[in-house]
């Protein structure tokens, strides 16, 4: 069985305001010593073995896409060009907040504008800067001496594994079994995101088209493996079927037609719809047609009801759409566009680098499967649970990222043969924090924020709240944490802690959480 992780915001402002004036002097300090610039270090024309890398960051970089400005927060969500997350004004009001975002259902929104919360300078010119560091990395020794006690603590269970990586240099500071995989949860979504994003790019969009057979009449919904594509009132900048449908009636109209056969075309992808965990309110059937990931409520995270019928229910939501402007459809049921038909509207989801994010964040299994697959089409393979598990493979191999091991059975996490080591997570984080990669960039900023955002928002209250930026990952059995951490000394690391055999799911997080704390806190030259 699994354990469901992703939990709605529930952060009431007094805690925010405290969480905020904790991190203040350590930001601060961390933020007036960066002296950002413009240089972009070049990519080393040929990787080495350990995959050390050479460029620096400055020490403001030890924020980058962590900082929380004084007295705000980060949220999910694409930076806008001053290094504001777009997505952080987007229920502020209705929390009363300067800043950040409230993912819970229910909100109630009010119609005054909610003013965006201030951000560091930082947050994207740190990444691209080139002054160096103030100071050195941690030391192995040091650190061995402050975590390796905390991985010890008997709620990580019988099999751990760990990884720490100074991200200035690429140069490993730590390691446990790091070479070891394990079963890493939902962790594996940062390969999903570095190989999607290496495979497709960062503005790459996923379209849904309406069809027409002029020869028999037929209207076909094409599935392009869209998750997102909504069928709600309120879009959110997200394609929506009701655009969709107005734009379909209108190029109908003009040919004088009025009624249609209504069919619905999922062939995009092959194999088995069902993930091997069977129905699950984590995930719905992997199609390439659905509206608002099959959920049969309101919601748009974390577990729900979902469709077992999800293309057919999107195409019965279009039809109700399309009455709505006049045309009759019949019932609809599946068929396949022949390339007669001619393509009357279309609608396109937000860049990658948005939908990346989002499942980051939220830890949204839908949207990873459908990346997966995306990348299985991008690289000439099948778009089904065995194809895209090879994709990703073989994305992460052509970046010269460490895969021996490593084990893909779906793209979200959620099946236990998948395998992943320490090691891997942290070159990946390493890749997509490298400046001469920045369309892997989505891949770092859309991790949680510690005590603020997404999967991590209950958590890190009186530890390293805005400092840590991670997936998690949680099954029964195993929990998982992986991302990045400003330190004492504004060095920003890489880190992954994967523990295996856990007895309790709580016990063992609190522990991953004291150990990235720590890691947050020490110096430890």
């Amino acid at each position: 069985m699994v354990v469901p992780e992703l939990r709605p915001w529930r952060v009431a402002r007094p805690r925010l305001v405290r969480a905020a004036n904790a991190v203040r002097p350590r930001l601060a300090r961390i933020a007036a010593a960066a002296t950002p610039r413009s240089t972009r270090w070049a990519r080393p024309t040929k990787p080495q073995v350990k995959r050390v890398k050479t460029w620096h960051f400055t020490t403001g970089a030890g924020v980058a896409g962590l900082a929380l400005a004084a007295g705000a927060v980060t949220a999910a969500g694409p930076w806008d060009s001053t290094g504001q997350r777009t997505a952080e004004r987007e229920r502020a009001v209705a929390r009363q907040h300067t800043g950040g975002a409230s993912h819970d259902r229910g909100s109630i929104r009010t119609p005054a504008a909610p003013r965006p919360a201030p951000s560091a300078p930082t947050v994207l010119t740190g990444l691209g800067g080139s002054a160096p560091v103030a100071r050195s990395a941690p030391g192995a020794r040091p650190l061995a001496d402050v975590l390796g006690p905390l991985l010890r603590d008997p709620a990580l269970g019988d099999r751990r594994a760990a990884a720490v990586v100074d991200l200035a240099t690429g140069r490993s500071v730590y390691g446990k079994a790091a070479g070891e995989a394990l079963t890493p949860a939902s962790t594996t979504k940062i390969a999903t995101a570095v190989a999607a994003l290496s495979a497709l790019g960062p503005d790459h969009r996923l379209t849904t088209r309406a069809a027409f057979e002029p020869d028999t009449g037929e209207l076909v919904l094409v599935g392009g493996g869209d998750p997102t594509l909504t069928a709600r009132g309120h879009t959110g900048g997200w394609a929506d079927l009701r655009t969709l449908a107005d734009r379909t009636a209108r190029k109908l109209a003009e040919r004088g037609v009025r009624e249609v056969t209504l069919s619905y075309d999922t062939t995009l992808y092959t194999g088995p719809e069902r993930h091997p965990i069977g129905e699950n309110d984590n995930i719905a059937p992997v199609t390439a047609l659905m509206a608002d990931e099959a959920r049969v409520d309101d919601s748009t995270s974390g577990t729900a009801t979902r469709s077992r019928e999800p293309a057919a229910d999107a195409t019965r939501a279009f039809a109700d759409l399309l009455k709505a402007h006049g045309i009759r459809t019949s019932a609809p049921g599946p068929s396949k566009a022949t390339t007669r038909a001619q393509t009357l509207a279309t609608v396109s989801s937000p860049p990658l680098a948005t939908l990346v994010e989002r499942m980051l964040t939220h830890s949204d299994n839908d949207i990873a499967e459908a990346l997966v697959r995306h990348t299985a089409l991008a690289t000439g393979r099948r778009a089904d649970f065995d194809g895209a598990g090879q994709a990703v493979h073989a994305q992460l191999k052509k970046l010269g990222l460490p895969v021996a091991g490593a084990v893909f059975k779906d793209g979200s996490g959620l099946s236990r043969e998948d395998r992943l080591s320490t090691r891997l997570l942290t070159a990946l984080l390493a890749e997509a924090a490298d400046p001469a990669r920045p369309e892997l960039r989505p891949a770092l900023t859309g991790l949680p924020v510690a005590g603020f955002t997404g999967t991590l928002s209950t958590r890190y209250a009186d530890g390293a709240a805005g400092l840590v930026r991670a997936k998690t990952g949680t099954l029964t059995g195993v929990n998982a944490l992986a991302g990045t951490v400003v330190d004492r000394d504004g060095r920003l690391l890489a880190f992954a802690f994967l523990a295996s055999g856990t007895l309790d799911k709580d016990a063992a997080q609190i522990a991953l959480d004291r150990v990235a704390t720590a890691l947050a806190d020490c110096g430890c030259r």
